[in-house]
């Protein structure tokens, strides 16, 4: 057997691993006052070790602020993860996903544990920070792990640790994540149907191939010398303005929020402040990638240029330095051929043809992909998926998920009844933007699956200071809110789905 086809035989004869408590774990009910949990370490699991147990006193103040039990373990060779069990439990346990290449132990969702969830992260077994997938060199274990593994050996063995700890089995179990976390979400209900009663996928990034010949195709418009960026920070927030400026109204309501950027159409010829080599730069962005008649993967729509953390951090430049580049899209599309497709930390993306990704990155995408409409096994068990994805997100183009869903919806004509998209204007990636970004998520798929109630209009909010300044109403897609033309703008009760 060849070592590559011996680390894979590994890796997937891992991921049958165990389910339930193990033989003889001490059962340890949850308690009103504080519980000591070293004992935690000594639990025996197939593959695993529990490297630390404590139990955490609750606090005033952080984004943790209950008593819990919180511990960490290694699964396999490296996958590291970290579970916290509160001491009032809800019954329920709540995975949080990880962003970009995951650096270190991440859950988006970590702060759950406030509202009684059981929790837990993974690393998916490699360290690194965020932008970089050097680890992932000529390495398929930590390919398959990051790709869709770990995340279901970790879910398979919290859920074990969990029963052990309360001597009692979850109600229900949720998996929720953003970005790369959208794109763990998608892959749980596609591979995995068994592991998650209720799935929440944000902005999900769920064709890595197709992403990053975005990505590529996008730098060599605006780097491309492969340094210095053609446009300025100032440039591109003129160009949202104007973009703003003539589309901001179509939807009855004149807020600095475009509700649907495809409703918006602005010849980029037209706008002024930009030389002839910026307004081809800007077609080529916001076009499709690939061929017309066959597209990579969708265009970027209007919206997110006059937000730091929008164009200018993820695809124009100067809002950021990275060790991997000067743009997000620069780092993440460049770190992905060199180390997931050629294995060449050397590899020049100017002198890269995108129209090539598809067949170079066949094999990888096998790995990481997780665009497959076929949800029939998620569907037959009753389970329930939330897809959203902000408008304004210039990290990962919004007309991709739209097309996933619009593909789940072709198969499957019933599709509503488990799978509902919910689209956030005027959101930049995940968080951020002059749109309401605030939700909870939990809370939503939380009253689909437990209490039997499908998501027909969702609260979503803008703070500052901890206070809610506008309000909205989320709407299942292709449904959007409409102003009813009385009452405050910023007040989600005057908004209706239609």
């Amino acid at each position: 057997m060849t070592k590559k086809a011996a680390v894979l035989a590994g890796v997937l004869v891992a991921a049958h691993g165990f389910h339930g408590a193990a033989p003889g774990a001490p059962a340890v009910r949850a308690a009103a006052e504080h519980a000591e949990c070293s004992h935690l370490t000594m639990l025996k699991f197939p593959d695993v070790k529990v490297t630390a147990a404590a139990s955490v006193p609750s606090a005033a103040t952080g984004p943790v602020r209950v008593a819990h039990c919180r511990v960490d373990g290694v699964i396999g060779t490296e996958i590291k993860f970290q579970l916290l069990l509160p001491d009032e439990w809800n019954h329920k346990f709540l995975m949080g996903g990880g962003g970009g290449y995951v650096a270190g132990v991440d859950n988006q969702y970590r702060e759950a544990v406030n509202a009684g969830y059981a929790t837990v992260g993974t690393d998916t077994g490699h360290q690194g920070f965020v932008t970089d997938a050097s680890w992932a060199l000529d390495n398929w274990e930590r390919q398959i792990n990051f790709g869709y593994l770990a995340v279901h050996r970790t879910a398979e063995v919290a859920k074990g640790i969990l029963r052990s700890y309360y001597g009692a089995t979850e109600s229900h179990d949720y998996f929720a994540g953003c970005s790369n976390g959208g794109r763990q979400a998608l892959m749980e209900a596609q591979r995995f149907p068994d592991d998650f009663e209720g799935i929440v996928a944000g902005a999900p990034a769920l064709d890595f191939v197709g992403i990053a010949a975005q990505f590529v195709k996008d730098i060599q418009a605006a780097f491309p010398d492969g340094k210095t960026s053609i446009f300025t920070p100032e440039v591109v927030k003129s160009v949202g303005a104007q973009i703003l400026e003539k589309c901001d109204a179509i939807d009855g309501v004149k807020d600095g929020v475009l509700d649907d950027p495809r409703t918006c159409t602005v010849d980029v010829g037209s706008l002024t402040g930009l030389t002839d080599a910026q307004k081809t730069a800007l077609r080529k962005i916001y076009a499709p990638t690939g061929a017309t008649d066959r597209p990579i993967y969708p265009g970027q729509p209007f919206g997110g240029e006059t937000e730091t953390a929008g164009w200018p951090a993820w695809i124009t430049g100067g809002s950021t330095q990275l060790p991997q580049g000067p743009s997000l899209r620069y780092a993440f599309g460049t770190q992905f051929f060199k180390y997931f497709v050629f294995g060449d930390p050397s590899w020049d993306y100017t002198k890269y043809d995108v129209s090539s990704a598809p067949r170079d990155g066949k094999h990888v995408g096998a790995i990481l992909n997780a665009n497959n409409p076929d949800l029939s096994a998620f569907k037959s068990k009753g389970h329930k998926l939330i897809l959203w994805h902000g408008w304004a997100d210039a990290g990962l183009t919004p007309l991709a998920t739209v097309k996933y869903y619009e593909d789940v919806k072709a198969r499957d004509a019933s599709a509503n009844d488990y799978a509902r998209l919910f689209l956030m204007p005027g959101v930049l990636h995940c968080t951020g933007g002059p749109g309401p970004d605030r939700v909870d998520w939990p809370a939503a798929i939380d009253a689909w699956v437990d209490g039997k109630k499908a998501p027909e209009r969702i609260s979503a909010r803008k703070l500052e200071h901890d206070q809610a300044t506008r309000t909205r109403p989320l709407c299942p897609y292709p449904q959007h809110a409409v102003y009813s033309g009385t009452g405050s703008t910023d007040d989600e009760q005057n908004f209706a789905c239609r």
